[in-house]
Formats: C-alpha cells, sequence, structure tokens
C-alpha cells in the first residue's frame, strides 16, 4: 500500500481522497527536519503547503519517497533542483486558487485607486478625512499587466469589466490570443510608459528578479500605482519606498514580499502603501481546490503514473500514460542498448520518431531513452534530470518526428555522435514487445532478454562455428541468435541472448577471433 504524509494543514476532504483511492495518510503538522526525515522513510508522497520546505538534506535522505506535491502554485519553499537530480516529481496545483488571487489584485487596485485602507484607518480613529481623501476612477484609465498566464487573464477580463484598457507584456503570449482576449500585447518599456496601474503575474525567475527596479520607476508616469500579488522580488523594495516617499508612485499595495513575515522590512510604516499578509490564496473556495486537486493528482501518480502540473518534469493524464506505456519499454532498451556500446564522450543525441508512435506525448519517451542512454557511463541520472544531465554535459540533443507511414507502424531510432564515430540502432513493438530492428543501417530482427551478447564482424565463412564453439567450451547457453550484415563480405553483427551471464574470460577469447570489430555483453532489467 502506498503511504502520503500531509505535514501541513490540509482539508480533510483531501484524505478522504486518499482513503478512496486505496492510499494510506498520515497528517503531522509543524515537524521539525529531522521529524520530517524519519516521517518520510516511511512514505511515497509528500503533501505541502509553504510552511514545510522540503531543503535538499529532507530530499536526498527520503530514498522511498516518489512525489512531492504543493497545494498551491508556488514552490519557491520546496529545493526542485534536489528533487530533480534524486528522480521526485514536483507537483503543484497552478488553477484552484487563479480566480481568488486574480480577485485579490482587483481588490488591492481599487483600494489604491481610493484610498480604502487609510479612510478606514482614520475613520476608526475618530476623524473625518472627506476632504483630504481624493481618488482616482479607473474608468478608461491604462492597467499594464506583466505576465498574462492563469491569474493575469483573469485579472485582465475583471479589469475589462471596470472599463479599464489593459495593455499585456508577456513574450509567451501569442498576437492572436491577446486579440481574443481585448487586451494589447506590447514591451515593457511601452508598459512602464503607459500605464496608470501595473499588476504583475510573472514567476520569479532570474529574468524576472526586480523586473520592477529603480530604473524602471523613472519610466513610468508620475503617480503610477504598483500592484504585487505573484512573488516578492518582483519589485525591488528599497526603489518602490524611494518613489513612494519622492511622489513618483501615487500608492503601492503587496501582498508578497522578500522576506515573508517583512518585520524587518524597510517598507513597514512607508505611506501610501497597503501590504497584506500574502493573502492571495486565502479563501475557502481556493484553500478546498487547491487540496482536492493535489490528492487527486498524487493519487494518479502513485496508482497510474499519471502526471499532472509536474514543474521538473513532463506531465502526463492517465489516458496518456496508457498510450505511451508500450513504448517506455521499448525506449528503455534502445538507450540502455546505445549507451552500453558507447564508449567515447558523446557529443550529439538524435530521437526520431516515425508512424504512429510520433502521435503520442513524446516527452517521456525522450527522457528515458537519455536517462538509460547516459545510466551506463554516468551516476545519479534518473528520468526526470536526463535532459538537464545531458545539457549540463553539453550534449546536444535532436528530436524528429514523422507521422506518414513508415516500414513499421511505430519505430523509434537513436542516433549517438560522438568524437569517434556516429552509431544508430532502431526498434519497434511486436505484439506489445519491444524488438530491436537496425543498427548501424543493418536490418536484423531481435527481443532482447536479460543476458545479450553483440558482435560486430567480417562476414567471413566460418566465424559463427568458431563463435559457437566458445560459447559451448565455456557452457553458454543460447537462447536466441540473430543475424544482419550490410553485404556479403562486408560488416555483420550478431546480437544473441543466452541463458547465463557471460564472464570476461569468454569475451576475451571471442575478441581474439581474427574477424570479430567488437564484442560486448549488454544487460537489461527484465519487464
Amino acid at each position: 500500500m502506498y503511504k502520503v504524509l500531509i505535514a501541513d494543514k490540509l482539508s480533510e476532504e483531501a484524505v478522504k481522497i486518499f482513503k478512496d483511492n486505496g492510499i494510506e495518510t498520515v497528517v503531522k503538522t509543524g515537524l521539525s527536519e529531522e521529524d520530517l526525515i524519519k516521517e518520510l522513510e516511511t512514505c511515497d508522497g509528500l503533501v505541502v503547503r509553504s510552511a514545510t520546505k522540503p531543503n535538499k538534506n529532507i530530499i536526498e535522505k527520503s530514498k522511498r519517497l516518489k512525489v512531492i506535491g504543493r497545494a498551491g502554485i508556488g514552490v519557491d519553499n520546496i529545493d526542485l533542483e534536489a528533487a530533480t537530480n534524486n528522480g521526485k516529481v514536483v507537483m503543484n496545483t497552478p488553477f484552484g486558487n487563479s480566480i481568488t488571487t486574480a480577485e485579490h489584485a482587483i481588490t488591492l487596485i481599487l483600494s489604491t485607486a481610493r484610498q480604502i485602507p487609510y479612510a478606514d484607518k482614520t475613520t476608526h480613529e475618530g476623524k473625518w478625512e472627506k476632504s483630504s481623501i481624493k481618488g482616482v476612477e479607473v474608468t478608461g484609465k491604462i492597467l499594464g499587466i506583466i505576465g498574462c498566464g492563469n491569474i493575469g487573464s483573469i485579472v485582465a477580463n475583471r479589469a475589462l469589466g471596470l472599463q479599464f484598457k489593459v495593455i499585456v507584456f508577456d513574450p509567451f503570449l501569442q498576437n492572436e490570443k491577446a486579440k481574443e482576449m481585448g487586451v494589447e500585447k506590447v514591451d515593457l518599456d511601452t508598459l512602464f510608459k503607459r500605464s496608470d496601474f501595473i499588476s504583475l503575474h510573472t514567476p520569479l525567475t532570474d529574468k524576472t528578479k526586480n523586473i520592477i527596479n529603480k530604473d524602471s520607476f523613472k519610466k513610468m508616469k508620475k503617480g503610477v500605482r504598483i500592484i504585487n500579488c505573484a512573488r516578492g522580488g518582483l519589485v525591488d523594495e528599497n526603489a518602490l519606498k524611494e518613489n513612494l516617499e519622492n511622489g513618483q508612485v501615487a500608492s503601492a499595495a503587496l501582498d508578497v514580499f522578500v522576506n515573508e513575515p517583512p518585520t524587518n522590512s524597510p517598507l513597514i510604516g512607508t505611506k501610501n502603501l497597503i501590504m497584506t499578509p500574502h493573502l492571495g490564496a486565502s479563501t475557502t473556495e481556493a484553500q478546498e481546490k487547491v487540496a482536492l486537486q493535489v490528492a487527486e493528482q498524487i493519487s494518479d501518480y502513485l496508482k497510474t503514473g499519471a502526471i499532472t502540473n509536474a514543474v521538473n518534469t513532463f506531465s502526463l493524464t492517465a489516458k496518456e500514460h496508457n498510450t505511451v506505456q508500450p513504448y517506455l519499454r521499448l525506449s528503455e532498451q534502445l538507450g540502455s542498448f546505445a549507451g552500453q556500446l558507447t564508449e567515447n564522450a558523446i557529443k550529439k543525441i538524435q530521437v526520431e520518431f516515425e508512424g504512429l508512435v510520433s502521435q503520442v506525448n513524446t516527452q517521456p519517451l525522450i527522457q528515458t531513452i537519455i536517462c538509460a542512454l547516459l545510466k551506463a557511463n554516468f551516476d545519479g541520472v534518473n528520468v526526470i534530470n536526463s535532459v538537464s544531465v545531458a545539457k549540463n554535459k553539453s550534449i546536444q540533443i535532436t528530436e524528429i518526428k514523422h507521422e506518414k507511414d513508415c516500414e513499421y507502424q511505430s519505430c523509434i531510432t537513436l542516433t549517438i555522435e560522438t568524437d569517434k564515430q556516429t552509431r544508430s540502432v532502431s526498434g519497434t513493438l511486436f505484439g506489445g514487445k519491444p524488438r530491436i530492428v537496425n543498427i548501424k543501417g543493418i536490418k536484423i530482427e531481435a527481443e532482447l532478454s536479460k543476458y545479450n551478447l553483440y558482435i560486430s564482424n567480417e562476414d567471413k565463412p566460418g566465424f559463427i562455428s568458431n563463435l559457437s564453439k566458445i560459447l559451448a567450451d565455456n557452457k553458454i547457453n543460447i537462447a536466441t541468435f540473430n543475424l544482419g550484415r550490410k553485404n556479403s563480405g562486408g560488416e555483420a553483427i550478431a546480437l544473441i541472448s543466452t541463458d547465463n551471464p557471460i564472464d570476461k574470460n569468454a569475451i576475451d577469447q571471442i575478441k581474439k577471433l581474427p574477424l570479430v570489430i567488437q564484442a560486448k555483453t549488454l544487460t537489461f532489467n527484465e519487464s
């Protein structure tokens, strides 16, 4: 039975979902790092919100852990690099709190326009500041949105309903989609120059850190209003304080901060600044949605292998998983086959999908092939980190798809280029089972088993009898014997499956045969 630890406060309905899926749950919140590691010794999944922080030490020591689920969007509290390197899938729930966060942004936009918090505070103090509190209408004003994904697009829709003119900076937003939404796509400097209000809805990355900074403020209209419900670090807090105090920024509202809580922030006490304690996702509806979502996603992954909303690997629905599953074993064999035969530094990897396989989600197949390929020569490679490991080693990866009919209903060809040579191997499925059909341009039909012998040799009479004698003398029983050649007298290959391992002594004898070019044992995990 699978087991999941819920380490932060979560809806009881989430526990019920796990139970209905036959998954044991343990709910323990506020655990120390040491206690969390101990609990995870027997757990396959971990559910967190923002309080629990699975760091490198926790992830590396949790050998059984397979998946970490974040009930919410941000995964800043999870060490993604460590999770990826250790083969742990990290999932979030990007849609559960989209509406809630967007509504909070709209609330803060209107609050900055009408000085609502200050009006409330002074009225409670017995003052009547009616004449001194002057707001602005939002009708006809220009709202600039930085980042127009799930949340940003909802903010745009709500703002259009308030009669804003909406302009958007988002490099990934297609022009057609922008027109469909009724917004204008602009570059960042144009957004700064034209906006009366600016609302941020982008992830925090190296490119977006301090996207609003000291120089940005100089490009903006005097009296601009800034709203950030996305991530702390998108706005340079010191620069914001300075520009609030000198009047360049009329008002600002932040729900997120560089350090949370912002106890020692220079922003504390700044005039015309609204600060809320990361309330973007804090509604009853949102909390319920993300809890149910993360429970469903982790249950599906543990039971069926379906990967939904993964942030460090491919996503794969249950339906896609059933379609892709037959090809995963073939992909693993192709990668492992090439990896075990490759003896020099790899420069390029090309994977070609032909026929029916080109129509499925090929990303899991790519990652599986590269994982099996690199595993033969590198430690610490897994399906999740395989592509990043390859890129870190400056290996170029190319994918080619052909939907047209080929010789087989489906065919996958892996080509490896090293400093010394280029090698290729192709495979297909026969009756749902992997079959090697081409090696280095030589046709062959071979089903791989646990123990295999690969030989390339000159095609001359007497070679097979000499080879068979060595195998017999070493008490190696042949299960299957598959041959292929380019032409008579040219290069030939033999792929032999055996019932027992072939030791080094037998291989050394085979290598001494006059016609042998290469001889190597290949082992594969049994399905």
